[in-house]
């Protein structure tokens, strides 16, 4: 049935006696990172959902989602996907990090089911079906756009006993004829109406709750609308779903969000690449107000916020803020190089307005971080640090990412004009730039450290509080504290603790490295001892005298206010529930200054009184951190808040 035939008496598994349906098919989605918890197949649910409620396919075809974590075997994916009857249809949701496994688990079903289907999809490999077809000839068809009808009538073909190798009535893909000729088929339209796309909540094509009866992702993914008005050279965003936006209805993320919100689901993230900037935004906020009024959830809603911020940003954050809603506020500037910018396509806020932007949140207590993107063409390694240390001035968490180089970007493009040396990773697809015109071979690896560096503790917050002291009282930067970080750990090397925490790698290259080190750090409380060690040596010597000891003290209330790792050093704490989620609490924790007054008085640039006038806190840690360590916008929740400052007399 759908192309060339084979005996199914010869394959392991029996046939079944009765079949309701004609057809099944099986997506395969994996997220990125290892996380406790799942990502939510948002994608492959939008597939399921368009298929089941097809009035011709939806009858004769049973599709069903297979989910991992990112950091699942290759040997359980396929243990998994192979001990039942293999589908009619295997389709995979690609990405840079799992193309190579998703390629091998091709080759497992093709030796199974010869006369099954492999689909690909995703934006790693849309558009790229030679490479794909060449690398992967287990591979059938390559997806190059918007996926939910385009699945659809791949199936619809399959049903019509189709030849594989034949599919030009289908838009939107990619196939090889019988002479292994590669087409491309039109493109397919653009989904003007998106609510004709059924909702994969609202269907059940994503159940809300496992076997146990609990969420069983670490979010909820959703999304508003589709394009991006922009088109950045790094990026495929605007290129994969358009430039034009397009919106899901209010009526549809009402009923979405009255789920969530019915199931106690923390945390919402859209999958947006601009929120804020329209008023159908500021409309959805009011909605998930009044989600969160009717059940006390969603708590928090993190997404991709608009580059350019309006008066509807900020009426946004405002409305937030009043509900008591969390959120990681984006300055997505990437660059503060002006010849970088030219070459990435994009335009930043001016420095005032982003200066601005930074202090107005920060007034708020609000929390922000900001981007920025390391090996782009025209920065060089001295524009970068200064850039990075003019912005953390505002803001201290910088989320400083490697340059990649996506598939169908300008940069992949015009990669001779920009002099790029890349190299693919060892164990994901994504190409990796090792040097470009304005950067060598050598300044990349010593900035790969120091991303390394960077992004453990400045973006992850292992350090969350020391940054603003050192620079106002020590006159260091926070790009100078961590390169003495890189600097000192290198030279160290030979400490078996340092050994144990670095592994084998020394080229920082595998972002694997980040998670794995960070798991460590919150895993042993030993490794701060090796962290005092270089504060001693490396900072407190680079210190004015009459600032050291509360340098010191600014120093261990980062150590005490850290996030608490599966109940780690919180084995006495109180668990106390506090805005309807559980929270270690502990009382009666000394410090010679009243911290949170000091450091909201340095970050004001006021003076600060250097004689000890003792204090006794009462902090407050979420529990769970343990789930979301891998990512650092949820992640923030779990720092410790004071509750309490009482003055000891």
């Amino acid at each position: 049935m759908g192309g060339n035939t084979v005996s199914r008496s010869a394959l392991p598994w029996p046939r079944p006696r009765s079949r309701a349906k004609r057809g099944r098919a099986l997506i395969v989605q994996q997220g990125a990172w290892d996380m406790p918890k799942e990502s939510m197949p948002l994608a492959a649910g939008y597939l399921k959902a368009a298929v089941a409620a097809d009035p011709v396919v939806g009858p004769e075809f049973t599709v069903e989602i297979q989910n991992f974590r990112g950091g699942e075997s290759l040997g359980a994916m396929a243990r998994a996907i192979f001990s039942d009857n293999p589908p009619d249809v295997l389709a995979f949701s690609v990405f840079g990090w799992n193309f190579n496994q998703f390629g091998a688990l091709a080759e497992t079903y093709r030796s199974v089911r010869p006369d099954g289907w492999v689909v690909f999809g995703g934006t790693h490999v849309a558009h790229q079906a030679e490479r794909v077809f060449r690398k992967f000839p287990q591979v059938d068809v390559v997806a190059n756009g918007e996926g939910e009808y385009t699945f659809r009538d791949l199936l619809l073909a399959f049903l019509e006993d189709g030849s594989v190798c034949d599919l030009a009535g289908v838009p939107g893909i990619s196939y090889r004829d019988e002479e292994g000729t590669v087409h491309t088929t039109a493109e397919a339209p653009k989904i003007e109406n998106l609510d004709t796309i059924p909702s994969p909540f609202l269907t059940g094509a994503i159940p809300l709750l496992d076997h146990r009866g609990q969420f069983p992702y670490d979010v909820a993914l959703m999304e508003t609308n589709r394009g991006c008005p922009y088109k950045c050279s790094f990026c495929y965003w605007g290129g994969a779903v358009g430039q034009k936006m397009r919106d899901f209805s209010r009526e549809r993320l009402r009923a979405e969000l009255d789920m969530f919100g019915y199931h106690q689901i923390p945390t919402v993230v859209l999958c947006d690449s601009n929120f804020g900037m329209r008023q159908s935004d500021a409309e959805f906020v009011e909605d998930l107000v009044k989600t969160r009024e009717k059940y006390g959830f969603p708590q928090s809603l993190e997404t991709s916020w608009a580059k350019n911020k309006s008066k509807t940003f900020h009426n946004i954050v405002r409305r937030m803020k009043e509900q008591g809603f969390q959120s990681s506020f984006t300055v997505a500037l990437q660059t503060l190089d002006d010849t970088a910018l030219r070459d990435m396509g994009r335009r930043n806020m001016r420095l005032n307005e982003w200066e601005d932007l930074a202090a107005w949140l920060a007034a708020e207590g609000l929390d922000a971080y900001a981007e920025l993107i390391w090996g782009a063409p025209g920065e060089t390694v001295e524009s970068f640090l200064t850039g990075y240390d003019r912005l953390s001035k505002h803001v201290s968490r910088i989320a400083v990412y490697p340059l990649l180089l996506l598939p169908n970007t300008s940069y992949v493009e015009n990669r001779e004009e920009h002099g790029f040396l890349t190299v693919r990773g060892d164990s994901d697809d994504f190409e990796y730039v090792l040097a470009n015109r304005t950067v060598t071979v050598a300044e990349n690896v010593m900035m790969q450290r120091f991303m390394f560096w960077a992004r453990m503790m400045s973006e992850n917050m292992y350090f969350r509080h020391i940054w603003a002291p050192l620079r106002e009282l020590a006159g260091l930067t926070q790009s100078t504290v961590l390169l003495s970080l890189s600097d000192w750990f290198q030279d160290d090397s030979s400490d078996p603790a340092i050994a144990e925490l670095m592994g084998d790698r020394r080229e920082f290259t595998d972002s694997g490295l980040v998670v794995e080190s960070l798991h460590k750090l919150y895993a042993e409380p030993r490794f701060e001892q090796v962290f005092q060690r270089w504060w001693d040596e490396a900072i407190i010597p680079k210190v004015p005298e009459q600032y050291r000891h509360l340098l010191d003290e600014v120093f261990r209330y980062d150590n005490v206010t850290r996030p608490v790792y599966a109940g780690i050093g919180a084995e006495n704490a109180e668990v106390r529930t506090i805005d309807s989620l559980p929270h270690y609490v502990r009382s009666a924790i000394r410090f010679d200054y009243a911290m949170p007054r000091v450091l909201e008085a340095i970050r004001a640039g006021e003076p600060v009184d250097t004689e000890p006038a003792p204090v006794e806190l009462t902090l407050a840690h979420r529990v769970g951190f343990e789930e979301y360590l891998d990512n650092h916008e949820l992640a923030t929740y779990y720092s410790a808040r004071c509750l309490a400052i009482q003055e000891l007399t």
